[in-house]
């Protein structure tokens, strides 16, 4: 296995959690967005990945970004007569977005990152040894 190929998995890796962070960002974002009827609210996104494994070299690996959906789950319907967005019967459509959930995901991404990063590193001062060694 070549020692650089570590550069590559991680490399892709970090690219994956970067997407996902700016995804629960926007989710996040739009949380509180309200619109007249359920099709024009925001929709909460979701990142696809997929590992990837090259069946001719063991040690080829990466992770690879599918897309982003948004989510089926129907937006909630509020009673809010005043609001100006309220329709006929004084409801309005709210995001799907679990506040929650999306803080878990966020924690979960960022940790993720934050490994990769010391895969990074590791690699790197591994690297910088192996040349020394010599002299």
């Amino acid at each position: 296995m070549s020692s650089f190929r570590v550069f590559d998995i991680a490399g892709s890796a970090l690219s994956a959690q970067s997407l996902r962070l700016n995804t629960v960002a926007s989710n996040l974002a739009n949380a509180d967005a309200v619109g007249s009827d359920p099709n024009s609210v925001y929709k909460a996104r979701l990142p696809v990945f997929k590992a990837v494994y090259d069946q001719g070299s063991p040690d080829a690996a990466s992770v690879q970004v599918l897309g982003v959906v948004e989510s089926q789950t129907p937006a909630d319907r509020r009673y809010e007569p005043g609001h100006p967005l309220a329709d006929a019967d004084g409801y309005v459509f709210a995001p799907n977005v679990n506040p929650v959930e999306e803080m878990v995901n966020l924690i979960s991404a960022s940790r993720a990152y934050q490994g990769n990063v010391e895969v990074l590193n590791t690699a790197k001062e591994l690297a910088l040894r192996t040349l020394t060694l010599g002299s």
